[in-house]
C-alpha cells in the first residue's frame, strides 16, 4: 500500500470519527422553461461527515470573508469533486461553495477543502 492510499484511509477515518453531518448537494445543469419563464435545476444529495471551521482574519481577502466557513471532507467519501455550482447543507442552512482546494499525494486526492458562504 502506497503513501497516498494510507493518507486517504487515515483522512477518511479521522473525518468520519470527528466530523459533523453535512450534505453535499450536487446541482445539475439548469433548464429554462420558455412557457413559464422559470429555470429549474436538478439536485442530488450526498450525506457525509466533514470538519467545519471558521475563517481566520489573516485569510480574509477579496474572495474570502470573515463570515465564511471552511469545510474539510475526505475525498474517498465523495463520488465527484464538488464545484462552485454545487451547495452544502449544514444544520438546515444551505451554503454556496466559493472555492474548492484539493489536497493530493501522488496524484491521489486525500481531502477537499471547501470555502462556504451562507
Amino acid at each position: 500500500m502506497g503513501l497516498a492510499k494510507s493518507l486517504e484511509n487515515v483522512a477518511g477515518k479521522v473525518i468520519n470519527k470527528f466530523g459533523a453531518d453535512v450534505t453535499i448537494r450536487y446541482v445539475s445543469a439548469s433548464t429554462y422553461d420558455a412557457a413559464t419563464g422559470t429555470v429549474t435545476e436538478t439536485a442530488s444529495d450526498t450525506a457525509i461527515k466533514g470538519v467545519i471551521e471558521g475563517i481566520s482574519a489573516t485569510e480574509v481577502d477579496e474572495l474570502i470573508k470573515t463570515a465564511d466557513k471552511r469545510l474539510t471532507v475526505a475525498a474517498e467519501d465523495l463520488p465527484t469533486v464538488p464545484a462552485p455550482k454545487d451547495r452544502v447543507v449544514i444544520d438546515s442552512v444551505e451554503y454556496q461553495i466559493i472555492t474548492v482546494n484539493t489536497v493530493e499525494q501522488e496524484s491521489t486526492a486525500i481531502t477537499h477543502e471547501l470555502i462556504l458562504r451562507a
